[in-house]
């Protein structure tokens, strides 16, 4: 089983993608998204099966920022955005 550290390392941030919001493995997935499918009752299998490139480590990343997120942990630098001059 992996620790929390590895399962966090799952989720990144990057500027150029959904505006700096969390990511699942720079694969353009925003963790929000799992997670709101996850509250709208889809399975993990469910969302294994609609991306494929997925693996279950990353559905557990999306919950772990969320647990630590809501507990107050700094869990990612968020990146401000410069709006196109």
């Amino acid at each position: 089983m992996a620790t929390n550290a590895e399962t966090m390392a799952r989720i990144t941030v990057r500027p150029d993608v959904f505006g700096g919001k969390p990511i699942i493995r720079d694969l353009r997935i925003a963790v929000e998204h799992i997670l709101g499918m996850l509250a709208a009752g889809d399975t993990p299998e469910r969302i294994l099966e609609e991306y494929p490139m997925l693996e279950r480590d990353d559905i557990q990343a999306c919950l772990l920022f969320s647990h630590r997120a809501l507990a107050g942990d700094h869990v990612h630098e968020r990146i401000q955005v410069q709006p196109n001059a």
